[in-house]
């Protein structure tokens, strides 16, 4: 078998063994090493930093003359034949994509390899020291000291590496090979409507712990009538203690359970304020196992589905929302890598009169996540099963249920996620539906507190009868589907025609529908790409929605205007998504107004 085929398979191997794991590595309120900054980085389009001539591996060759990128070796004498040179060569900022930093990566897509030298951290009492990548896009090949770490795949989630043992005193050399390429097998697959934004585009930290520490904790609110709050945690390590304290001060708990590989806990919060977009309540808690102690903000609420109701805290709840990409174009800027810009979109949405946010089509940045909750956002949460991925490949379906995984992981304790979706515009048939049942059930093993749902897509019966008939609603808590009546569909009058079928007892949401528009372009209601052609839409759609029997949000389609190379067309899109009721400036259109008008109307139906 050729060798490059045979260190797939034996990835690949090691991916569906990484992803039983049931703990993540809680690093929000850790005092982080930051390593972010300046990288210096080799693009390398043909991998010869990672390839010899005959298309193997140079880290799996046990070669001392190996030039792999990854050793960052300098020539110490005249004869040697050293072809790259981290030192001499360009700088790219980390957290941050490399498309918009430097105008020749613009449509790049490949592999780069990135190199930061840092010191070791100062440790004691036999401190560890953990290495945490928010996210690196799509796939890493991670090194320290010329040692390979190991590799993750997926460009939305984080991962991590133990590197005790591995750090000198100084100059540390960390590399990563970064590899972006679009791939059949892939999740997302080849085709989708955004930018394939390359690089290392979250945070890069150290943390360090003691010898024994709490890697990460589960905890859920279980019931208004009881005030039952349980949970687990997940120490590492054995500290001497055999107990774990759980504190909560404002409501006066502290309560200790047996320290053990998990360790289970319960009690009651009788004086609790539950969490909601009208009061967001978070609570501080305090987890202390030996010399560890992780501290988290936190907040408790119910969700569920009552008939055709979405319920918050058992009170029905109207999801006044809109889809968000993480992407910030104002002056240039691609992927969301500054807490401000984080602030920014949830600050238009706000003014927008939201209390709902749909996250697409990926994971997004914890940051976003904590941000939301704390501004009262309730969201749903997905991961890139995008339009046509390979159904039929045990390998996809393992890459996409370790991407659910460490997504659930990572932001199961968050109040404000009250929707797992599994998958956005996939076709109806039998391989695809069997996909989608199985992460289905991995995702409800993980965590049963929340809802689950896909953004499905309409048919017709007949020209004026849509109907939503997809065997995914049937396990779906929330019908969910998208409907662009009016732009792919025919035009905004077709809104008036349409009548809806849909023969499931369970809540309706539409999770996409618009037109796109460019901001300062004027012209008839009929004209497309106006201001007014999308202002029209959205005036019509709003009478048609409401029509619908059961319907329990919408989030349109989109906050901003956001980059994609399926947009090409001269002086209207120029490589932007235009359905946004922003411009990619930050510029409101007016069909921004008409939402928000329409969500005034619905702000009655709102949890008092």
């Amino acid at each position: 078998m050729n060798s490059r085929y045979c260190y797939i398979s034996f990835l690949l191997v090691l991916l569906v063994l990484s992803i039983n794991a049931t703990e993540s590595l809680h690093t929000y309120y850790r005092n982080g090493i930051s390593l972010n900054g300046n990288w210096n980085v080799i693009v390398d389009p043909y991998e010869n930093g990672y390839y010899n001539y005959r298309y193997e591996p140079f880290d799996q060759l046990n070669d001392p003359w190996s030039v792999g990128y990854y050793g960052d070796k300098k020539s110490e004498a005249p004869g040697d034949l050293i072809e790259y040179n981290f030192d001499a060569s360009a700088t790219l900022y980390v957290p941050g994509d490399w498309n918009t930093q430097d105008p020749k990566y613009y449509y790049y897509e490949g592999t780069i390899w990135y190199r930061k030298k840092f010191d070791a951290p100062q440790i004691e009492n036999e401190q560890r020291v953990f290495l945490y990548f928010g996210a690196v896009n799509y796939k890493a090949d991670v090194y320290l000291n010329a040692q390979k770490l190991g590799f993750h795949i997926g460009g939305f989630t984080p991962f991590y590496f133990e590197i005790t043992n591995l750090l000198k005193k100084t100059e540390n050399s960390l590399v990563v090979k970064v590899d972006n390429k679009r791939a059949k097998e892939a999740v997302p697959t080849l085709n989708t409507d955004w930018w394939n934004y390359g690089g290392i585009t979250r945070d890069v930290k150290l943390i360090v712990v003691p010898k024994s520490f709490i890697r990460d904790y589960s905890i859920r609110f279980e019931s208004i009538n009881t005030k039952k709050i349980t949970g687990k945690i997940y120490p590492d390590g054995n500290s001497g203690e055999k107990k774990i304290t759980i504190c909560i001060p404002e409501l006066g708990i502290r309560e200790k359970v047996n320290s053990a590989n998990v360790s289970e806990f319960s009690f009651h919060a009788k004086e609790i304020v539950l969490w909601s977009p009208e009061h967001p309540k978070l609570y501080r808690i305090e987890i202390t196992y030996g010399e560890d102690t992780l501290i988290d903000s936190i907040g408790f609420r119910t969700v569920s589905v009552k008939g055709k109701q979405i319920l918050l805290n058992q009170k029905p709840v109207f999801l006044r929302g809109i889809s968000i990409h993480e992407e910030y174009a104002v002056e240039g800027g691609g992927r969301v890598n500054e807490f401000w810009k984080t602030e920014q979109l949830l600050n238009w949405a706000k003014e927008l009169g939201c209390n709902f946010i749909r996250l697409a089509h990926y994971p997004h940045n914890e940051d976003m996540i904590r941000q939301a909750e704390k501004m009262g956002f309730m969201l749903w949460s997905e991961i890139p099963v995008y339009w046509t991925i390979d159904w039929c490949n045990e390998e996809t379906f393992q890459n996409a249920k370790n991407q659910l995984t460490e997504n659930i992981l990572r932001d199961r304790n968050r109040a404000n996620i009250i929707i797992w979706s599994l998958a956005n515009e996939t076709p109806v048939n039998e391989s695809r539906t069997k996909f989608l049942i199985r992460l289905a059930k991995h995702a409800r093993s993980l965590d049963n507190t929340r809802l689950l749902s896909a953004a499905m897509e309409k048919h017709y019966k007949n020209d004026s009868l849509a109907v939503i008939e997809d065997p995914l609603a049937v396990i779906a808590d929330v019908v969910a589907f998208n409907e662009y009546i009016g732009w792919y569909d025919g035009l905004p009058d077709k809104c008036e025609k349409v009548n809806w079928e849909i023969p499931y007892n369970k809540p309706v949401f539409i999770s996409e529908f618009g037109a796109a528009a460019k901001y300062g372009y004027h012209g008839d209601s009929g004209l497309r790409w106006t201001e007014e052609f999308q202002e029209n839409l959205y005036k019509k759609t709003m009478k048609m929605i409401d029509t619908i029997e059961g319907l329990c949000g919408i989030s349109p389609w989109i906050l901003i205007d956001f980059r994609s190379p399926r947009r090409p067309l001269p002086g209207i899109q120029d490589d932007f998504n235009r359905k946004g009721l922003l411009s990619e400036k930050g510029e409101k259109k007016k069909a921004y107004f008409v939402l928000q008008e329409y969500y005034k109307r619905k702000q009655s139906f709102s949890i008092k």
